[in-house]
Protein backbone atom coordinates (compact mmCIF):
# COMPACT_ATOMS: atom_id res chain seq x y z
CA UNK A 1 0.00 0.00 0.00
CA UNK A 2 2.94 2.50 0.70
CA UNK A 3 4.54 2.54 -2.88
CA UNK A 4 0.70 3.90 -3.57
CA UNK A 5 0.57 6.34 -1.72
CA UNK A 6 0.01 9.48 -3.80
CA UNK A 7 0.31 13.14 -3.22
CA UNK A 8 -2.56 15.65 -4.28
CA UNK A 9 -3.48 19.01 -4.75
CA UNK A 10 -6.13 20.78 -3.44
CA UNK A 11 -7.40 23.54 -5.98
CA UNK A 12 -9.95 26.65 -6.04
CA UNK A 13 -13.47 25.89 -7.00
CA UNK A 14 -15.85 27.23 -9.91
CA UNK A 15 -17.48 29.06 -6.65
CA UNK A 16 -16.15 28.90 -3.30
CA UNK A 17 -18.57 28.51 -0.29
CA UNK A 18 -17.50 30.59 2.83
CA UNK A 19 -19.90 30.91 6.12
CA UNK A 20 -21.02 33.37 8.85
CA UNK A 21 -20.62 32.07 12.43
CA UNK A 22 -21.32 34.64 14.85
CA UNK A 23 -22.50 38.07 14.49
CA UNK A 24 -24.64 40.71 16.42
CA UNK A 25 -27.82 38.05 16.07
CA UNK A 26 -25.89 34.11 17.29
CA UNK A 27 -23.16 33.56 18.55
CA UNK A 28 -20.05 31.84 17.53
CA UNK A 29 -20.65 28.00 17.27
CA UNK A 30 -17.67 25.75 17.26
CA UNK A 31 -15.94 24.41 14.15
CA UNK A 32 -16.20 20.37 15.59
CA UNK A 33 -20.22 21.32 15.29
CA UNK A 34 -20.34 22.85 12.22
CA UNK A 35 -18.12 19.98 10.05
CA UNK A 36 -19.64 17.05 12.12
CA UNK A 37 -22.74 18.64 10.90
CA UNK A 38 -22.06 19.92 7.38
CA UNK A 39 -19.78 16.89 6.49
CA UNK A 40 -16.96 19.35 4.92
CA UNK A 41 -14.67 22.65 6.03
CA UNK A 42 -15.47 26.03 3.94
CA UNK A 43 -12.90 28.02 2.05
CA UNK A 44 -13.33 30.80 4.73
CA UNK A 45 -15.22 31.48 7.73
CA UNK A 46 -17.01 34.92 8.54
CA UNK A 47 -16.27 36.53 11.64
CA UNK A 48 -17.99 39.96 12.64
CA UNK A 49 -16.12 42.05 15.15
CA UNK A 50 -15.76 45.89 15.58
CA UNK A 51 -12.83 48.48 17.21
CA UNK A 52 -13.85 51.70 18.77
CA UNK A 53 -11.28 52.21 21.03
CA UNK A 54 -11.86 55.80 21.15
CA UNK A 55 -15.00 55.81 22.89
CA UNK A 56 -15.66 55.78 26.47
CA UNK A 57 -17.34 51.85 26.45
CA UNK A 58 -14.91 50.59 25.10
CA UNK A 59 -14.04 47.92 24.87
CA UNK A 60 -17.54 46.25 26.38
CA UNK A 61 -19.90 45.05 23.89
CA UNK A 62 -21.76 48.25 23.13
CA UNK A 63 -25.40 46.12 23.71
CA UNK A 64 -24.45 45.04 27.36
CA UNK A 65 -22.61 47.97 28.30
CA UNK A 66 -25.79 50.06 27.84
CA UNK A 67 -28.21 47.02 27.92
CA UNK A 68 -30.99 49.88 29.21
CA UNK A 69 -30.67 52.46 27.05
CA UNK A 70 -33.69 53.26 25.24
CA UNK A 71 -32.91 51.67 21.21
CA UNK A 72 -35.46 50.46 19.11
CA UNK A 73 -33.35 49.69 15.99
CA UNK A 74 -30.35 47.37 16.17
CA UNK A 75 -27.62 50.11 14.93
CA UNK A 76 -29.05 52.98 17.51
CA UNK A 77 -25.83 52.50 19.78
CA UNK A 78 -23.04 54.68 20.16
CA UNK A 79 -20.62 51.91 18.07
CA UNK A 80 -21.86 48.71 16.32
CA UNK A 81 -22.99 46.08 18.08
CA UNK A 82 -20.47 43.58 16.94
CA UNK A 83 -18.60 41.63 19.28
CA UNK A 84 -15.78 43.32 20.33
CA UNK A 85 -12.40 43.15 18.86
CA UNK A 86 -9.87 42.83 21.95
CA UNK A 87 -6.35 43.39 19.69
CA UNK A 88 -5.05 46.34 17.98
CA UNK A 89 -2.95 49.25 19.95
CA UNK A 90 -2.66 47.99 23.42
CA UNK A 91 -4.43 45.45 22.91
CA UNK A 92 -3.28 41.50 22.73
CA UNK A 93 -4.10 38.33 20.72
CA UNK A 94 -5.22 35.83 23.75
CA UNK A 95 -8.96 36.38 23.81
CA UNK A 96 -11.13 37.23 20.78
CA UNK A 97 -11.47 37.06 18.49
CA UNK A 98 -8.03 35.05 18.20
CA UNK A 99 -9.10 32.16 19.64
CA UNK A 100 -11.84 31.41 16.94
CA UNK A 101 -9.45 32.46 14.11
CA UNK A 102 -7.37 29.76 15.49
CA UNK A 103 -10.31 27.10 15.57
CA UNK A 104 -11.05 28.64 12.63
CA UNK A 105 -7.61 27.48 11.21
CA UNK A 106 -7.10 24.50 12.73
CA UNK A 107 -10.17 22.78 11.23
CA UNK A 108 -8.81 23.68 7.56
CA UNK A 109 -10.22 26.93 6.99
CA UNK A 110 -9.41 30.65 6.17
CA UNK A 111 -10.53 33.33 8.52
CA UNK A 112 -12.98 36.05 6.75
CA UNK A 113 -12.51 38.90 9.58
CA UNK A 114 -15.70 41.38 9.25
CA UNK A 115 -14.18 44.56 11.04
CA UNK A 116 -15.97 47.26 11.35
CA UNK A 117 -13.50 50.36 12.52
CA UNK A 118 -13.97 53.84 13.69
CA UNK A 119 -12.13 55.98 10.74
CA UNK A 120 -10.66 58.17 13.51
CA UNK A 121 -8.35 56.17 14.74
CA UNK A 122 -4.65 56.62 14.15
CA UNK A 123 -2.62 54.70 11.98
CA UNK A 124 -0.58 53.20 14.90
CA UNK A 125 -3.82 51.86 15.59
CA UNK A 126 -4.03 50.28 12.14
CA UNK A 127 -0.41 48.71 12.32
CA UNK A 128 -1.58 47.30 15.28
CA UNK A 129 -3.86 45.08 13.61
CA UNK A 130 -1.75 44.25 10.83
CA UNK A 131 0.64 42.71 12.91
CA UNK A 132 -2.21 41.06 15.04
CA UNK A 133 -3.35 39.62 11.53
CA UNK A 134 -0.18 38.00 10.32
CA UNK A 135 0.42 34.88 11.38
CA UNK A 136 -2.93 33.82 10.20
CA UNK A 137 -2.47 33.22 7.10
CA UNK A 138 -4.66 33.84 3.84
CA UNK A 139 -6.82 36.03 6.05
CA UNK A 140 -9.81 37.70 4.00
CA UNK A 141 -10.18 41.39 5.70
CA UNK A 142 -13.42 42.96 5.54
CA UNK A 143 -13.19 46.88 6.44
CA UNK A 144 -16.10 48.47 7.06
CA UNK A 145 -18.58 46.72 5.04
CA UNK A 146 -21.96 48.08 3.40
CA UNK A 147 -20.19 51.13 3.12
CA UNK A 148 -22.26 53.17 1.23
CA UNK A 149 -24.65 52.32 4.22
CA UNK A 150 -26.12 54.63 6.59
CA UNK A 151 -26.81 52.36 9.72
CA UNK A 152 -23.00 51.43 11.09
CA UNK A 153 -21.53 54.03 13.13
CA UNK A 154 -18.27 54.60 10.93
CA UNK A 155 -20.52 56.23 8.77
CA UNK A 156 -21.90 58.92 10.72
CA UNK A 157 -18.14 59.51 11.80
CA UNK A 158 -17.39 61.07 8.48
CA UNK A 159 -18.00 61.98 5.00
CA UNK A 160 -18.52 58.87 2.39
CA UNK A 161 -15.53 60.35 1.21
CA UNK A 162 -13.65 59.69 4.37
CA UNK A 163 -15.00 56.36 4.94
CA UNK A 164 -13.63 55.57 1.53
CA UNK A 165 -10.36 57.13 1.94
CA UNK A 166 -10.13 55.34 5.58
CA UNK A 167 -10.38 52.31 3.62
CA UNK A 168 -7.50 52.84 1.27
CA UNK A 169 -5.33 54.02 4.05
CA UNK A 170 -5.92 50.34 5.76
CA UNK A 171 -5.56 48.68 3.11
CA UNK A 172 -1.63 50.13 2.34
CA UNK A 173 -0.85 49.57 5.99
CA UNK A 174 -2.20 45.94 5.46
CA UNK A 175 0.01 45.68 2.24
CA UNK A 176 2.79 46.45 4.31
CA UNK A 177 2.74 44.59 7.47
CA UNK A 178 0.21 42.19 6.57
CA UNK A 179 0.64 41.27 2.75
CA UNK A 180 -0.36 37.66 3.42
CA UNK A 181 -3.87 39.28 4.52
CA UNK A 182 -6.21 40.48 1.31
CA UNK A 183 -8.90 43.30 1.55
CA UNK A 184 -12.50 42.78 0.67
CA UNK A 185 -14.56 45.95 -0.29
CA UNK A 186 -18.20 46.03 0.26
CA UNK A 187 -19.23 49.46 -1.37
CA UNK A 188 -22.31 50.36 -3.56
CA UNK A 189 -23.87 48.24 -5.81
CA UNK A 190 -25.19 48.80 -9.88
CA UNK A 191 -27.61 51.67 -10.13
CA UNK A 192 -30.12 51.13 -13.00
CA UNK A 193 -30.51 54.80 -13.14
CA UNK A 194 -27.82 56.02 -13.49
CA UNK A 195 -25.64 52.99 -15.41
CA UNK A 196 -22.99 53.44 -12.60
CA UNK A 197 -22.06 52.42 -9.30
CA UNK A 198 -23.58 53.97 -5.66
CA UNK A 199 -20.80 56.69 -4.73
CA UNK A 200 -18.78 55.42 -7.52
CA UNK A 201 -16.88 58.98 -7.59
CA UNK A 202 -16.23 58.83 -3.68
CA UNK A 203 -15.08 55.23 -3.83
CA UNK A 204 -12.88 54.42 -6.93
CA UNK A 205 -9.81 54.56 -5.49
CA UNK A 206 -10.96 52.01 -3.05
CA UNK A 207 -12.17 49.67 -6.05
CA UNK A 208 -9.02 49.99 -7.63
CA UNK A 209 -6.78 49.45 -4.70
CA UNK A 210 -8.75 46.29 -3.10
CA UNK A 211 -8.08 43.10 -3.66
CA UNK A 212 -11.59 41.62 -3.51
CA UNK A 213 -14.63 43.48 -4.97
CA UNK A 214 -17.63 42.50 -2.30
CA UNK A 215 -21.54 43.31 -2.47
CA UNK A 216 -23.93 42.36 0.53
CA UNK A 217 -27.40 40.74 -0.74
CA UNK A 218 -30.27 39.30 0.91
CA UNK A 219 -32.75 37.69 -1.30
CA UNK A 220 -35.35 38.44 2.11
CA UNK A 221 -34.47 40.59 4.92
CA UNK A 222 -36.04 41.22 7.91
CA UNK A 223 -33.93 44.86 9.05
CA UNK A 224 -36.41 45.42 12.17
CA UNK A 225 -35.39 42.58 13.73
CA UNK A 226 -35.26 41.87 16.80
CA UNK A 227 -37.42 45.24 17.96
CA UNK A 228 -39.93 44.26 15.89
CA UNK A 229 -41.84 41.18 14.11
CA UNK A 230 -42.02 41.01 10.30
CA UNK A 231 -46.09 41.17 9.08
CA UNK A 232 -47.44 41.50 5.80
CA UNK A 233 -48.28 45.33 5.12
CA UNK A 234 -44.87 46.28 7.44
CA UNK A 235 -42.08 48.30 6.55
CA UNK A 236 -39.07 46.50 8.54
CA UNK A 237 -38.74 43.95 5.81
CA UNK A 238 -37.95 43.46 2.04
CA UNK A 239 -38.25 40.29 -0.53
CA UNK A 240 -36.68 40.09 -3.57
CA UNK A 241 -36.08 37.35 -6.04
CA UNK A 242 -32.93 35.26 -6.80
CA UNK A 243 -32.81 36.03 -10.69
CA UNK A 244 -32.97 39.60 -9.47
CA UNK A 245 -30.12 39.52 -7.07
CA UNK A 246 -28.35 37.38 -9.66
CA UNK A 247 -28.54 40.36 -12.16
CA UNK A 248 -27.91 42.60 -9.68
CA UNK A 249 -24.50 41.12 -8.48
CA UNK A 250 -23.42 40.22 -12.07
CA UNK A 251 -24.07 44.00 -13.25
CA UNK A 252 -22.05 45.01 -10.60
CA UNK A 253 -18.99 43.45 -11.17
CA UNK A 254 -19.08 44.47 -14.80
CA UNK A 255 -19.42 47.85 -14.28
CA UNK A 256 -16.53 47.32 -11.89
CA UNK A 257 -14.23 45.91 -14.21
CA UNK A 258 -15.18 48.95 -16.36
CA UNK A 259 -14.35 51.68 -13.56
CA UNK A 260 -11.17 49.32 -13.25
CA UNK A 261 -10.05 49.52 -16.72
CA UNK A 262 -11.26 46.55 -18.53
CA UNK A 263 -9.21 44.17 -15.48
CA UNK A 264 -11.83 42.25 -12.90
CA UNK A 265 -10.74 41.30 -9.61
CA UNK A 266 -12.18 38.19 -7.65
CA UNK A 267 -15.84 39.25 -6.91
CA UNK A 268 -17.84 37.66 -3.50
CA UNK A 269 -21.56 37.79 -1.92
CA UNK A 270 -19.57 38.56 1.38
CA UNK A 271 -23.60 38.15 3.14
CA UNK A 272 -26.21 35.90 1.00
CA UNK A 273 -29.38 34.44 2.54
CA UNK A 274 -33.43 34.56 2.64
CA UNK A 275 -34.81 35.57 5.62
CA UNK A 276 -37.10 33.16 7.15
CA UNK A 277 -39.25 36.11 9.27
CA UNK A 278 -40.28 37.30 5.73
CA UNK A 279 -40.50 33.80 3.40
CA UNK A 280 -40.72 30.81 6.32
CA UNK A 281 -38.43 28.04 6.61
CA UNK A 282 -39.73 26.15 3.56
CA UNK A 283 -39.60 29.17 0.71
CA UNK A 284 -35.94 29.83 2.55
CA UNK A 285 -34.52 26.61 1.39
CA UNK A 286 -36.35 27.06 -1.72
CA UNK A 287 -34.76 30.37 -2.40
CA UNK A 288 -31.19 29.64 -1.76
CA UNK A 289 -31.34 26.75 -3.95
CA UNK A 290 -32.40 28.18 -6.74
CA UNK A 291 -29.81 30.80 -6.43
CA UNK A 292 -27.11 28.41 -6.26
CA UNK A 293 -28.87 26.76 -9.39
CA UNK A 294 -28.63 30.02 -11.44
CA UNK A 295 -24.61 30.71 -10.35
CA UNK A 296 -24.40 26.94 -11.46
CA UNK A 297 -26.42 26.65 -14.48
CA UNK A 298 -25.15 29.91 -16.06
CA UNK A 299 -21.64 29.05 -15.18
CA UNK A 300 -21.32 32.61 -13.60
CA UNK A 301 -17.60 32.28 -13.91
CA UNK A 302 -17.63 36.15 -12.41
CA UNK A 303 -18.08 35.44 -8.98
CA UNK A 304 -15.68 34.00 -6.84
CA UNK A 305 -17.84 32.40 -4.08
CA UNK A 306 -20.58 33.85 -1.44
CA UNK A 307 -20.76 33.43 2.00
CA UNK A 308 -24.13 32.12 3.47
CA UNK A 309 -24.85 34.24 6.64
CA UNK A 310 -25.16 32.33 9.08
CA UNK A 311 -24.89 29.10 10.74
CA UNK A 312 -27.30 29.52 13.98
CA UNK A 313 -28.58 32.82 14.48
CA UNK A 314 -31.51 34.19 17.31
CA UNK A 315 -33.98 35.26 14.54
CA UNK A 316 -34.64 33.02 11.27
CA UNK A 317 -31.69 34.40 9.01
CA UNK A 318 -29.52 30.92 9.80
CA UNK A 319 -28.83 26.94 9.23
CA UNK A 320 -29.90 26.83 12.96
CA UNK A 321 -32.29 28.64 15.13
CA UNK A 322 -30.56 29.29 18.66
CA UNK A 323 -32.76 27.47 21.25
CA UNK A 324 -34.23 30.34 23.41
CA UNK A 325 -33.20 28.37 26.39
CA UNK A 326 -30.18 27.21 25.59
CA UNK A 327 -27.96 29.40 23.43
CA UNK A 328 -25.77 26.16 22.89
CA UNK A 329 -28.07 24.38 21.38
CA UNK A 330 -29.18 24.78 17.74
CA UNK A 331 -32.65 23.91 15.97
CA UNK A 332 -31.79 23.06 12.74
CA UNK A 333 -33.68 24.59 9.63
CA UNK A 334 -34.81 23.24 5.95
CA UNK A 335 -32.31 25.26 4.80
CA UNK A 336 -29.81 22.80 6.79
CA UNK A 337 -30.02 19.92 4.49
CA UNK A 338 -30.53 22.28 1.26
CA UNK A 339 -27.25 23.92 2.22
CA UNK A 340 -25.89 21.19 2.70
CA UNK A 341 -26.52 19.42 -0.92
CA UNK A 342 -25.44 22.47 -2.20
CA UNK A 343 -22.21 22.64 -0.64
CA UNK A 344 -21.62 18.98 -1.98
CA UNK A 345 -22.12 19.76 -5.47
CA UNK A 346 -19.08 19.67 -7.85
CA UNK A 347 -19.89 23.46 -8.97
CA UNK A 348 -18.83 24.44 -4.90
CA UNK A 349 -16.68 21.64 -4.30
CA UNK A 350 -12.74 22.04 -4.25
CA UNK A 351 -10.81 20.38 -7.42
CA UNK A 352 -8.77 17.43 -6.33
CA UNK A 353 -6.21 16.37 -8.11
CA UNK A 354 -3.42 13.37 -8.19
CA UNK A 355 0.21 13.99 -8.79
CA UNK A 356 2.84 11.96 -8.52
CA UNK A 357 3.58 9.13 -5.81
CA UNK A 358 5.32 9.42 -2.74
CA UNK A 359 6.82 7.68 0.21
CA UNK A 360 6.87 8.23 3.72
CA UNK A 361 8.20 10.61 5.69
CA UNK A 362 6.33 12.82 3.49
CA UNK A 363 5.89 16.63 3.71
CA UNK A 364 3.14 18.50 3.21
CA UNK A 365 2.11 21.90 2.42
CA UNK A 366 -1.02 23.98 3.87
CA UNK A 367 -1.90 27.02 2.67
CA UNK A 368 -5.45 27.06 2.60
CA UNK A 369 -8.70 25.00 2.13
CA UNK A 370 -8.33 25.59 -1.56
CA UNK A 371 -4.38 25.65 -2.21
CA UNK A 372 -2.70 22.76 -0.11
CA UNK A 373 -0.83 19.94 -0.35
CA UNK A 374 -1.56 16.12 0.83
CA UNK A 375 -1.60 12.89 0.18
CA UNK A 376 -4.01 10.17 -0.67
CA UNK A 377 -3.89 6.58 0.58
CA UNK A 378 -5.94 3.88 -1.70
CA UNK A 379 -8.44 1.55 0.53
CA UNK A 380 -10.04 -1.17 -1.04
CA UNK A 381 -14.15 -1.91 0.31
CA UNK A 382 -15.57 -5.72 -0.17
CA UNK A 383 -18.97 -4.16 1.16
CA UNK A 384 -20.32 -1.44 2.76
CA UNK A 385 -18.06 -1.48 6.32
CA UNK A 386 -19.03 -2.32 9.70
CA UNK A 387 -15.68 -1.09 11.37
CA UNK A 388 -13.56 2.13 9.60
CA UNK A 389 -11.09 3.92 11.58
CA UNK A 390 -7.84 5.58 11.72
CA UNK A 391 -5.35 5.25 14.32
CA UNK A 392 -1.74 7.56 14.83
CA UNK A 393 0.87 6.85 16.56
CA UNK A 394 1.95 10.32 15.44
CA UNK A 395 0.67 14.01 17.12
CA UNK A 396 -0.43 15.56 14.12
CA UNK A 397 -3.08 18.05 13.05
CA UNK A 398 -4.95 17.02 10.45
CA UNK A 399 -8.10 17.21 8.11
CA UNK A 400 -8.84 14.00 6.32
CA UNK A 401 -12.23 13.04 3.66
CA UNK A 402 -13.17 9.53 3.05
CA UNK A 403 -16.46 9.04 0.86
CA UNK A 404 -17.25 12.41 0.54
CA UNK A 405 -17.33 13.76 4.26
CA UNK A 406 -14.14 15.03 6.20
CA UNK A 407 -13.15 14.51 9.96
CA UNK A 408 -10.66 16.58 11.80
CA UNK A 409 -8.12 14.91 14.00
CA UNK A 410 -6.23 16.97 16.78
CA UNK A 411 -2.55 16.30 18.03
CA UNK A 412 -3.64 14.40 21.15
CA UNK A 413 -6.55 12.28 19.50
CA UNK A 414 -5.12 8.88 18.54
CA UNK A 415 -8.31 6.96 16.87
CA UNK A 416 -10.51 8.70 14.04
CA UNK A 417 -13.90 6.24 13.48
CA UNK A 418 -15.03 7.00 9.73
CA UNK A 419 -18.22 4.97 9.83
CA UNK A 420 -20.44 8.90 10.18
CA UNK A 421 -19.30 8.54 6.10
CA UNK A 422 -21.23 5.28 5.32
CA UNK A 423 -24.33 6.44 7.20
CA UNK A 424 -25.90 8.64 4.63
CA UNK A 425 -23.55 6.85 1.87
CA UNK A 426 -23.72 3.64 2.41
CA UNK A 427 -21.18 1.41 -0.43
CA UNK A 428 -23.44 -0.47 -2.57
CA UNK A 429 -21.12 -3.30 -3.18
CA UNK A 430 -17.19 -3.86 -3.38
CA UNK A 431 -14.90 -0.52 -4.83
CA UNK A 432 -12.16 1.06 -3.93
CA UNK A 433 -12.09 4.38 -2.21
CA UNK A 434 -8.92 7.12 -1.48
CA UNK A 435 -8.78 8.55 2.03
CA UNK A 436 -7.37 12.13 1.56
CA UNK A 437 -5.34 13.73 4.29
CA UNK A 438 -4.30 17.15 4.87
CA UNK A 439 -2.40 19.14 7.79
CA UNK A 440 -3.49 22.71 8.44
CA UNK A 441 -1.44 24.33 11.91
CA UNK A 442 -2.03 22.55 15.07
CA UNK A 443 -1.77 26.13 17.19
CA UNK A 444 -4.33 27.78 14.44
CA UNK A 445 -1.17 30.12 13.35
CA UNK A 446 1.86 29.69 11.04
CA UNK A 447 5.24 29.47 12.12
CA UNK A 448 8.01 32.31 11.37
CA UNK A 449 10.72 29.86 11.41
CA UNK A 450 9.66 28.04 8.55
CA UNK A 451 11.11 30.07 5.84
CA UNK A 452 10.64 33.24 3.84
CA UNK A 453 6.79 31.65 2.51
CA UNK A 454 5.77 30.94 6.29
CA UNK A 455 2.73 33.94 6.33
CA UNK A 456 0.84 32.21 3.81
CA UNK A 457 2.34 28.54 3.89
CA UNK A 458 2.45 26.06 6.58
CA UNK A 459 4.91 22.52 6.75
CA UNK A 460 3.83 19.28 8.90
CA UNK A 461 5.39 16.39 8.08
CA UNK A 462 4.19 12.59 8.27
CA UNK A 463 7.06 10.24 9.23
CA UNK A 464 4.83 6.60 8.81
CA UNK A 465 1.79 4.97 7.74
CA UNK A 466 -0.88 5.02 9.76
CA UNK A 467 -2.70 2.04 11.27
CA UNK A 468 -6.63 2.05 9.52
CA UNK A 469 -8.62 -0.96 10.57
CA UNK A 470 -11.74 -2.03 7.88
CA UNK A 471 -14.46 -4.73 8.92
CA UNK A 472 -17.24 -5.65 6.74
CA UNK A 473 -19.03 -7.61 9.92
CA UNK A 474 -19.09 -7.24 13.53
CA UNK A 475 -16.60 -8.55 15.88
CA UNK A 476 -19.07 -11.11 17.20
CA UNK A 477 -21.79 -12.46 14.96
CA UNK A 478 -25.56 -13.24 16.21
CA UNK A 479 -25.65 -16.67 17.75
CA UNK A 480 -27.69 -19.69 15.22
Amino acid sequence: MAEQIKKIHIGPAKCAVDLGDGSERGEYVNQDYILHTLGRPHRAINLMYCYYPLDKEWPGRISEVMKNADVSFQWDYPYDDYFPYLGGLNGNTEGEPFTFMRDVRRHGQDVCLTLTIDPNVSDEHLIAIAKDLRPFGRVMMRINHEATGNWFSFTKRTSYQGVADFYVRFHKIIKEYAPNVSTVLCAGTYDERTGRIEMEDEFKEAFLATDYWSIDKYISLHWGWPFDIAERGGNSHSRAYPDDVFESARKTFDRLKEVNGGAGKPMVMSELNADGDVVGPYDQAEIITEFCNLVKNEKADWLNGFTLYQFRDRGRLGLEIEDPNNPDVGIPQPEMAAYKEIIHDEYFYPTITEEAEVQFPVKMRWGGFEDSDGIEIPLHFDCNPTFCEITFEEELNLMMEINGKWFYKSPKAKTIDFMSAFYEKPLKGECDLTLKIFAPPASGENDPSQGEDWDINYYSEITKMPNIRIRFEPTELKAK
